[in-house]
């Protein structure tokens, strides 16, 4: 497969002996840092990160994505762009890192057992108007209980009740994103299907 001029460059420098090897890989850790940083700073407010903190957490996921880079190199096949590709490594990385820091400055967060006492508020229920929500609240946790797969429950508190970050989630559960995303999906459905068939939600036209 036919690569652009500027992918042909990094592969012919990488793959390089002496200066030109060193000079490419200062260049490929630049690139892998700025592209670390950006994700890195996109995602911190999630996981309430700043400062020196970020910046180190950016600096671990650039050097084990150019580490991967390298490793993997005999293995791109041209298919996109090689910065594209390399930046891949970098979001599995920050994903992970940021993911790992969550649970080691929130061990204690469980992902079984549901706290019901803190749903309402997490759903924005006031104690004022609950007699307008306590039958719905009712429905809702019978359907959680017993519609839900236990992994669908334990996905659906994690995100939902608990606000655990994604990429969190997913280091602890060792799966990927759009498996998480598929779960979450479908719990929802079957909890909105029980909803509609009790009269708490209108019927999707």
């Amino acid at each position: 497969m036919a690569v652009d001029d500027a992918t042909e460059q990094w592969l012919a420098d990488l793959r390089a002996t002496g200066a030109t090897r060193d000079a490419a890989h200062a260049r490929l850790h630049d690139l892998l840092l700025r592209a670390a940083r950006t994700e890195t700073n996109r995602r911190a407010n999630r996981l309430r990160l700043t400062g020196v903190e970020v910046d180190d957490l950016a600096h671990q996921a650039a050097a084990d994505a150019m580490l991967a880079v390298l490793a993997k190199l005999s293995q791109f096949r041209g298919e996109s762009r090689f910065t594209t590709w390399a930046y891949r490594f970098v979001v599995f990385e920050v994903s992970t890192k940021l993911g790992r820091h969550f649970w080691t400055r929130n061990p204690a967060v469980p992902l079984d057992g549901i706290a019901w006492e803190r749903v309402p508020a997490v759903f924005g229920f006031s104690a004022e108007r609950e007699a307008e929500w306590r039958e719905l609240f009712v429905v809702f946790r019978h359907a959680v209980e017993n519609e839900l797969t236990d992994h669908q429950r334990q996905i659906f508190q994690a995100i939902v009740v608990d606000g655990v970050p994604l990429d969190a989630l997913r280091v602890r559960l060792g799966t990927n994103r759009n498996a998480i995303y598929k779960v979450l999906f479908d719990a929802r459905r079957k909890l909105r299907a029980v909803l509609v068939a009790k009269g708490h939600l209108p019927e999707e036209r």
